[in-house]
């Protein structure tokens, strides 16, 4: 088995100042590390119990195939903070037939992101036992 020690998603940008403008200063993410030079210098984002890296430059947008999953406190609160930093809210919070309340966004190449907040009486909150 592959014993994995840490893990990111890395993104290609097309334009990497402002994909770094996006998810830095409107999504709010913080940096873990940065490094190299230049407009194409690598930003890694603390993503709750993973990384996002915005490195390189790429000559198209990624597959909409590929998307982000951002589990948040209050999907509302969200919204309306991210609204106020100029994200367009692509679609707005709806509770989905599974339970969880998801909003999507998208990043300045398209990427979908879909903020989900799980309500208190969802299965995924319940602990036998506890």
């Amino acid at each position: 088995m592959v014993h994995v020690l840490s893990s990111r998603i890395l993104l290609r940008p097309t334009d990497p100042e402002r994909s770094r403008a996006f998810y830095g200063e409107q999504l709010g993410l913080s940096v873990y590390r940065e490094f190299g030079t230049g407009p194409e210098r690598g930003t890694v984002y603390f993503l709750g119990g993973g990384f996002l890296e915005v490195s390189g430059r790429s000559d198209a947008p990624s597959s909409p195939a590929a998307r982000l999953w951002l589990q948040v406190e209050d999907v509302t609160a969200a919204g309306e903070e991210l609204r106020a930093r100029g994200v367009e809210i692509v679609r707005p919070p709806v509770r989905e037939p599974w339970g969880l309340v998801e909003m999507w966004i998208s990043d300045p190449d398209g990427t979908p992101i879909v903020l989900v907040e799980i309500p208190p009486d969802h299965p995924l909150r319940y602990r036998p036992g506890m």
